[in-house]
């Protein structure tokens, strides 16, 4: 029964045992050259200044949540209407932290002597453009990011109605370009992930010159669950320079998407560029028991979360080791 066959009559399988060492070799596969002019593509792509830092569900009503984006501090929080707004985190007045102060009325107070911040100009304090698209909260930095401005972040399909959404958050030593090289891998999946991946085959992959429209990886792989596993087919594309984004094409699941976005933090005490991996799971299915799944939610979410950042420990730690080797230079 071919790999299409077993995935649409038989969704969860049993694994044959197959030893890891007896595992098909995928290194003249995962050319460098081939993996680089894809990075050089995505990073070719407009992303119009706009960078992911958070979770949707992170920005609460009542309080303002921090992060740091591009070297600079930012404070986002909601107001009465739920409307995100985001702007530097130090108060205009005396530079004071705005994250440790509070949401009233829908407007930030800043601790240290309680000037009001309604999201607009006030104080000489300027708010930044900021997008919720419902799973992930963006920010716009013209000044850092350079390129022509985009009104909105570019955004890919995501299945639409009945889903489970999730976010994981990791931060590392080295650069966005060192997280997307390693997505654009998917050769490597089966080896460094076998608690996760087994059965992978690179179906097709592009060119070294490929056209945009044959810019993507087609991967046949099966997700493990123990000794259980669900046989799909993906497709990895890279809508903008700091988004991978692996989609279900055909099996269970089919529609759902694994986005992994790489947004720079900036430099850290060492100088060393820290960079976070803000990874979105959006899954769902036709199967009546999904729908069923999504009561749910609060239980097998934080599942979800936790085998992204399992995967995501794995290949971090390997993303920062090839920032460390080049950041070393050329060795004799």
């Amino acid at each position: 029964m071919s790999f299409r066959s077993r995935m649409k009559t038989i969704p969860l399988q049993v694994i044959p045992k197959v030893q890891w060492a007896r595992q098909r070799p995928t290194y003249r596969d995962a050319q460098p050259a081939l993996i680089n002019a894809a990075l050089k593509r995505a990073e070719a792509r407009p992303s119009g200044n706009w960078y992911v830092f958070g979770a949707s569900t992170d920005i609460r009503a009542g309080r303002p949540f921090g992060t740091r984006v591009g070297g600079l501090e930012i404070v986002a929080w909601r107001d009465q209407q739920r409307q995100l707004h985001v702007g530097p985190a130090a108060c205009p007045h005396l530079g004071a932290d705005l994250t440790k102060g509070k949401v009233d009325c829908g407007s930030l107070i800043c601790p240290w002597h309680g000037l009001r911040l309604g999201g607009g100009r006030e104080f000489g304090w300027k708010p930044l453009p900021a997008f919720d698209d419902g799973v992930l909260a963006w920010v716009r930095l013209d000044k850092f990011g350079g390129e022509p401005a985009l009104d909105a972040p570019v955004i890919p399909a995501r299945p639409s109605g009945a889903r489970l959404a999730t976010v994981a958050r990791l931060d590392g030593v080295c650069e966005p370009s060192d997280i997307i090289a390693n997505r654009l891998d998917p050769w490597h999946g089966a080896w460094f992930h076998p608690y996760s991946f087994t059965q992978l085959d690179v179906l097709s992959a592009p060119a070294v010159d490929a056209r945009e429209d044959a810019d993507r990886f087609l991967v046949a792989v099966t997700f493990r669950m123990g000794r259980l596993g669900v046989p799909v087919i993906a497709e990895f594309t890279a809508p903008e320079p700091r988004t991978i984004v692996m989609r279900i094409v055909d099996g269970e699941g089919t529609g759902s998407v694994v986005e992994t976005h790489a947004t720079p933090l900036g430099p850290g005490p060492d100088g060393r560029p820290r960079t976070a991996v803000i990874e979105a799971v959006v899954a769902q299915s036709d199967r009546t028991g999904f729908r069923r799944s999504l009561r749910a939610a609060p239980l097998i979410t934080p599942l979800m979360r936790l085998a992204a950042t399992r995967l995501w420990r794995d290949d971090l730690a390997y993303a920062e080791r090839l920032y460390a080797l080049r950041d070393r230079g050329p060795t004799h």
